[in-house]
């Protein structure tokens, strides 16, 4: 079998390196081998190269030849165009006919559902005669040297480097030709940049030029820095939002201009800024705002006679039933009579009003008296109920299973913008039992839940509360929930209750929640041989059996997210995220009797709990990026706990989010061993709870081809416990130490049990879904002997390793 696999790829190497990127080339064409850009010294490379409209295909090293381009002439070999161009033209005449029949007399049902099928079919084969057949689509064609686009790309250069100050440079190239390949090196002479020296305002608008006097600091152009025509278009954006947000209604950026004065011997330039007059009038106008009309439309003409009007708070409300709280809407709305015009504000009550989740639209409009603006609100209600089904397949652990989920929602429940959600899954999946059964066993999962969400904060309530926070999207839900597990070892159940806050800032950067109550009633019945292996392993030190006693798990909780450059959008600019956590259990015990404690049968919690996770997205070139996860939790028992968590609360390392050259929740603690098998491999069955987590992971991401992406990783951490006054003194022996010991943290070992793992990672990415597959190899064990904990070099000596050294991750979006 070793033997036929490497036989095989021994093939598939010799058919990939038979396909030459110069075979085939026609008399005078050659292939972009190389590109390189010289020169550059103090305008930014990256941004240049981003210009090259024309790069060398990605190759294998050694080789010439390239897999997406194999892909694409294998496509370009199977693809028939003639054979789709007569389809089409079969499904048109057909549409031709349908349409005619169309015109004359209305289509019955099958013959619509019929049009919209032919319609589908003609826009597939269109799609295909445009960018071809499935290997055409994922590979991409040579790259054949082009005089016309190398000019371009040297042009643009040009371009970009007037725009940013270096007038004085200039952009060549040079093509070396040789064995159909061509060599292009782009030469770039800088010359030295131009320095801002002075930046002026001119208006002859006294109100104008004071209010840009005013808020001069947040200017984008700054002096002594080099000359960025980028920078004038953020500050010509700056002054019209500005100018629109102090009642300048009409004003626009077309009344910007701008003008930059060279002077060439002391390489600087004056930058004049000048306000125009308007062409109608002496000067721009300022509004102020009249009273505001907001309607509900009818969804149909059939209630158009059912209209109710009334005022509140100044705000004309005229709604076609009166089922809608205007305390709720006038509280997300910002705009009031006699304020000046605001287009932010504008902006932002459209925001608040779409997130009430009742309207299907949201439209501003203003009408013109004068210099008086009346702002009019036009809405239409959203459906009343929403059902949404789904049918599909996950996978946990072993085999994958079917699960159907139901959500059901009733928007204005109480006729105040509340809105009610039940949800309802059911799942079926193929597991490994933990007791060492052999093959696989189905395990059965349920849980349903029932929240409503209120658009306010219940508590506290206080004189115009709505309105201080109608600008932060107040939401407060309670939800209350089941949730049953069916396993081959046990059988879970439990009830929970949440009553939640939640807001955020205008512009999204920090988001806020905060759990004023997480209770959870948790009961378990255990398999006998399951029972037996958790007592053995308690008296190991591992306390898996204490997530199965019947227990009442009660928290208050808090969250806030800092959201730095709209990160996860991967955009190509810096952005990170900071999360913090932190959560209090059993805290209300610390105020009741110990004995009412002790006379219930429940298990009882208290604990504090706090985690730390930083992500940062840093972008090197059009085609590579790099990205990072820090992440750093500890959760401490304390109390009635007896040095014991609930086990959700404990943290677990490893898996396709984690350290992934382990299995997910089988990392650590510590420099703990795992039960060794027979083989003499470690027995990864079992997940590790531990109060202590530290995570940093680190990957470089890189275009490959179509919409494949690479991935080299570096991941390291490990989790740790704390060590209790009720734990057994720790063994001095080295060579036969405690387990139990050995997963406690220790500030003079700690540092030594740090894991590492390394790898590769395949990544498909849809713009709207992102499947990954990533390979992770252990490169440093803690839970080996000191002295045998590296054993990356055990990867190369066999495939894929040792037993257990390489673990193979799926999953749907990037780790982190």
């Amino acid at each position: 079998m070793n033997k036929a696999k490497y036989i095989n790829f021994l093939f598939l190497l010799i058919f990939i390196s038979g396909c030459s990127l110069t075979k085939g080339l026609k008399e005078g064409q050659y292939l972009v081998y190389d590109v390189k850009l010289a020169g550059v010294k103090k305008s930014d490379k990256s941004s240049l190269q981003n210009l090259i409209r024309q790069n060398p295909n990605t190759r294998i090293p050694l080789l010439n030849t390239s897999v997406g381009v194999s892909l694409y002439r294998f496509g370009e070999w199977t693809f028939d165009s003639t054979k789709h161009i007569n389809r089409k033209e079969k499904l048109e005449e057909e549409r031709k006919s349908l349409i005619k029949i169309d015109e004359e007399n209305k289509l019955d049902r099958i013959q619509a559902k019929r049009l919209n099928k032919l319609n589908t079919n003609i826009t597939a084969i269109e799609k295909k005669l445009e960018f071809g057949n499935f290997f055409m689509r994922t590979g991409n064609p040579r790259v054949i040297y082009d005089s016309a686009i190398t000019e371009d790309s040297r042009r643009q250069m040009e371009f970009y480097l007037f725009n940013n100050g270096f007038f004085d440079a200039e952009a060549d190239f040079e093509v070396s030709r040789s064995d159909k390949k061509a060599r292009i090196t782009y030469l770039i002479i800088e010359d030295e940049p131009y320095i801002v020296d002075t930046f002026y305002t001119r208006s002859d608008d006294p109100d104008i030029y004071e209010l840009l006097l005013k808020n001069n600091s947040y200017t984008n152009i700054k002096i002594s820095g080099i000359y960025e025509q980028s920078n004038i278009s953020k500050e010509r954006q700056r002054i019209e939002d500005l100018m629109k947000e102090n009642g300048y209604y009409t004003f626009s950026r077309s009344y910007i201009e701008y003008n930059v004065y060279k002077d060439t011997l002391e390489k600087t330039v004056n930058i004049e800024q000048l306000i125009r007059k308007p062409v109608y009038a002496d000067d721009h106008q300022v509004y102020t705002l009249d009273s505001i009309f907001f309607s509900i439309d009818p969804p149909s003409n059939e209630f158009i006679d059912q209209g109710t009007k009334n005022i509140y708070k100044d705000i004309n409300f005229e709604v076609y039933r009166d089922i809608y709280s205007e305390k709720i809407i006038s509280s997300r709305i910002f705009m009031s009579k006699g304020d000046l015009y605001n287009r932010t504000d504008v902006i932002e009550t459209q925001r608040q009003l779409a997130n009430l989740d009742l309207f299907r639209f949201v439209n501003i409009a203003f009408d013109t008296i004068g210099n008086t603006l009346r702002p009019r609100i036009f809405t239409q209600p959203n459906q009343k109920y929403q059902i949404t089904n789904q049918v599909g397949a996950s996978i946990t652990e072993q085999v994958p299973g079917p699960f159907f989920s139901h959500s059901l929602r009733n928007r204005n429940l109480f006729r105040g913008a509340e809105i009610f959600e039940f949800f309802f899954r059911a799942g079926l999946e193929g597991v490994v039992s933990a007791t060492g059964e052999g093959g696989v066993f189905r395990s059965r999962e349920l849980n349903t839940s029932a929240s409503v969400i209120f658009p306010q904060f219940l508590l506290p309530i206080g004189i115009n509360s709505l309105e201080r926070f109608g600008r932060y999207n107040p939401r407060t839900r309670t939800l209350i929930g089941y949730n049953y597990v069916d396993r081959p070892e046990y059988i879970r159940e439990s009830v929970n209750g949440v009553i939640s806050y939640n807001w955020n800032t205008r512009n999204m950067k920090q988001q806020f929640t905060l759990n004023v109550l997480d209770a959870n009633f948790i009961r378990s019945r255990l398999s006998n041989d399951f029972e037996e292996l958790l007592v053995d392993l308690r008296d190991q030190g591992n306390n898996l059996i204490n997530t199965f006693l019947p227990s009442y798990v009660s928290s208050i909780s808090g969250q806030v997210i800092f959201n730095f450059n709209q990160y996860g959008a991967f955009q190509r600019n810096k952005a990170s995220l900071l999360r913090l956590f932190m959560e209090s259990g059993g805290t209300s015990l610390n105020f009741v009797n110990p004995s009412f404690i002790e006379e219930r049968s429940l298990a009882y919690f208290q604990f504090l709990k706090f985690q730390a996770d930083f992500r940062r997205f840093i972008p090197i070139t059009r085609e590579q990026t790099f990205a990072y996860r820090l992440n750093l939790g500890v959760a401490k028992p304390y109390g009635v706990s007896n040095g014991i968590l609930p086990y959700e609360k404990y943290f677990f390392a490893g898996g396709s989010t984690g350290i992934r050259a382990w299995q997910p929740r089988r990392l650590g603690p510590g420099s703990f061993a795992p039960p060794i098998l027979a083989d003499g491999s470690f027995d990864y069955r079992l997940e590790q709870p531990a109060n202590i987590l530290f995570e940093g992971m680190f990957e470089l991401r890189s275009k490959i081809y179509g919409y494949f992406d690479g991935a080299f990783f570096i991941d390291l951490g490990n989790s740790w416990n704390f060590k209790y006054e009720n734990d057994d003194p720790i063994n001095e022996d080295p060579m036969n130490p405690n387990p139990r010991d050995l997963g406690n943290f220790e500030w003079n070992r700690f540092y030594k049990e740090i894991a590492v793992g390394t790898g590769l990672g395949l990544r498909m990415d849809f713009d709207f879904l992102v499947l990954r597959m990533d390979m992770g190899v252990k490169a440093v064990d803690p839970a080996r002997l000191p002295g045998e904990r590296f054993i990356l070099g055990n990867f190369f000596k066999s495939f894929m390793g040792e037993r257990g050294q390489t673990v193979f991750n799926i999953g749907i979006g990037y780790p982190f």
